[in-house]
């Protein structure tokens, strides 16, 4: 099945006026593309990110859309000239942009299946293979599996900074250790941790889905719940979370976040480590290094090894 992917050029004020001139027409289900929207949206999430890729702020950048699907068959050609029709009649009605009609052919795809075609095993440190569960490796012997669904979770080990943490944490990790995955997305840290001989992982992300990810994520690996807890909590806001990690002390925290929770984090961070410990801190665009490395420092950590992939950074610390 095809269908027809028809986009409407409006403005901010006129997105209610189309979705309002569609839905008498019987449509429902709208994409909505407005760069006031991207850019609102980037100002209040900042907890999330020092960086957005260049090429897609510059794709929110054009005109506001609205787009519809509908179903390419003997009858879109009809449906097609209603909208037209529609989006002329708005135009009268006050300023709602050009509200020009155009359309593509999008060919129906098996979504479902074609996407796995993109993720393949990672190879990362000596001897830790990152492995979509549907791949087969035809030579496993002195490597550490991880296995991973990237169709369930949002974060699958290709990124620069993941592969940093996971290159620390195989010389450092060692049996009996209690770990503390601050930030921790899908569970790849803490799980690859536990695969390497910790005793313990607590797991932490402020995303209310981060849990069922990671433990299913656990559960493809074998991983007894019992050495894993993960749980929904704000590590810069919750003080009762301060007092628990302060009590129990852990070997390694890690924090694979971005610059503005690491640099809070690492004024507290030590109160969660015992003497010696780890603090290994990622997720950190090349800019901002210099702030991070400089708390880090002010807050009486000694970086044992700075690393960088590209345009990001990691530092190990003690």
């Amino acid at each position: 099945m095809n269908w027809l992917e028809v986009a409407i050029e409006t403005n901010a004020d006129g997105i209610d006026g189309v979705c309002d001139a569609l839905t008498a027409l019987g449509i429902v289900g709208f994409e909505i593309e407005d760069k006031d929207d991207f850019n609102t949206f980037l100002e209040e999430n900042k907890k999330y990110w020092d960086y957005v890729d260049e090429e897609l702020y510059k794709e929110k950048q054009g005109a506001t859309k609205v787009k519809v699907y509908i179903e390419e068959n003997a009858e879109s050609s009809e449906k097609l000239t209603e909208i037209k029709n529609a989006m002329s009649e708005l135009k009268k009605e006050g300023d709602f942009g050009s509200l020009a009609v155009s359309y593509t052919v999008r060919v129906q795809e098996d979504w479902e299946n074609n996407w796995r075609q993109y993720f393949k095993p990672i190879y990362v440190g000596d001897r830790i293979v990152i492995k979509p569960h549907w791949e087969e490796l035809q030579d496993t012997e002195g490597k550490l599996v991880f296995e991973i669904d990237p169709g369930m979770t949002f974060g699958s080990g290709q990124h620069e900074t993941t592969r940093m943490c996971v290159e620390a944490l195989e010389h450092r990790v060692k049996e009996d250790m209690r770990i503390a995955d601050l930030g921790c997305g899908s569970g790849i840290l803490g799980i690859i941790a536990l695969l390497l001989g910790a005793n313990f992982v607590y797991a932490a992300d402020i995303d209310e889905n981060s849990p069922r990810i990671a433990y299913e994520n656990a559960a493809l690996n074998d991983v007894d719940k019992s050495r894993y807890k993960v749980e929904c909590r704000n590590i810069l806001s919750d003080k009762k979370l301060d007092e628990e990690l302060s009590k129990n002390k852990f070997d390694i925290v890690l924090a694979n976040i971005v610059a503005d929770v690491i640099i809070p984090l690492s004024e507290k961070v030590r109160m969660y480590m015992k003497e010696e410990g780890y603090f290994i801190c990622s997720g950190i665009i090349d800019f901002r290094k210099d702030d991070v490395r400089e708390a880090l420092l002010k807050n009486g950590f000694e970086i044992e090894e700075e690393k960088h992939d590209g345009d990001w950074y990691a530092f190990v610390c003690r």
